[in-house]
């Protein structure tokens, strides 16, 4: 299965309760899949995950399931460090009709490479659904060796990963060893050319909520041999990419979507909304490129 070029992280609406906002999932989906979005990641990092119930994911699974109808991907995220649990959550998402599910690196326990590559094909084992890894050591304290992944991409249903630890060298390798059906994504938007220039899929993005079609013609343009012009596109995107991460995320992609009208800027703690001083730096930084932003 391919996930297409720009997958977004999407974030998870709430109301001014903290409650999810299925109305405004219901907008956010058709939002994103109207601005450049080749599939859907629900429930990761970006969607505030850790803050989520079960029951919240189930339900939340199953509501962009119907909203989305078959026009992009859906990607669930399923992960955990808990193997058990991940089997268990894993199972009732496929039940939901998602196409696919993510994996995040156990975190806090710290497993090592053996450990974690029995996490992963232990709970890939679980499902039929095809699985992307997520590799993120900055917050999971636990990374996965490109030599792991390499081991992974052997299993059948392990058909991706999505590498946030930045490193080039390593993804290089991971794509120089895997299979030519196995896809690696950057986990950073910033790096999403360069890792497309070493052989990468293309991004699992968080700033594609604001700028998704803007990142699509600077993909589609390297794709079609005009690298000059994509990265020109990259230079003048990067401002934006890096606003998105002025605060903890998602709070920024958040307020950034408010400003469009999209959604509400509301999160759940331990997250907190924008100061008004982070708010006029991100104001700033987005008000340049009102082309960019149309709600």
């Amino acid at each position: 299965m391919h996930f297409g070029r720009i997958s977004t992280a999407m974030v998870t609406p709430f109301d001014k309760s903290e409650e999810i906002d299925y109305s405004a999932v219901t907008k956010l989906v058709n939002h994103l899949i109207a601005n450049g979005s080749d599939s859907l990641v629900i429930a990761g990092t970006t969607g505030e995950s850790p803050t989520l119930s079960k029951e919240e994911k189930l339900t939340l699974f199953e509501h962009v399931v119907q909203v989305v109808n078959g026009r992009v991907p859906v990607i669930a995220g399923t992960g955990c460090n808990n193997t058990k649990a991940s089997i268990e959550l894993t199972k009732q998402a496929e039940k939901t009709g998602v196409d696919a599910v993510m994996l995040v690196t156990p975190y806090y326990s710290k497993p090592n490479q053996e450990g974690m590559y029995l996490h992963f094909k232990t709970v890939a084992a679980s499902t039929n659904l095809p699985v992307m890894l997520y590799n993120i050591p900055g917050r999971s304290a636990a990374g996965l060796n490109p030599e792991t992944i390499i081991r992974l991409s052997e299993i059948n249903n392990i058909v991706a990963v999505k590498e946030a630890s930045g490193d080039l060298d390593a993804m290089a390798t991971i794509i120089q060893h895997t299979p030519d059906n196995f896809l690696l994504y950057s986990g950073d938007d910033s790096l999403t050319l360069p890792v497309m220039s070493i052989g990468g899929a293309g991004v699992v993005s968080i700033s594609s909520h604001i700028i998704g079609n803007e990142m699509q013609d600077m993909v589609q343009s390297f794709l079609n041999g005009h690298p000059q012009y994509a990265s020109k596109c990259h230079r003048e995107l990067l401002s934006t990419m890096k606003a998105m991460f002025t605060a903890p995320s998602p709070a920024p992609v958040k307020a950034a979507l408010e400003m469009q009208g999209v959604i509400s800027g509301d999160v759940r703690l331990p997250m907190v909304r924008l100061n008004e001083e982070e708010m006029n730096v991100l104001r700033g930084t987005l008000q340049p490129k009102t082309a960019f932003y149309v709600s």
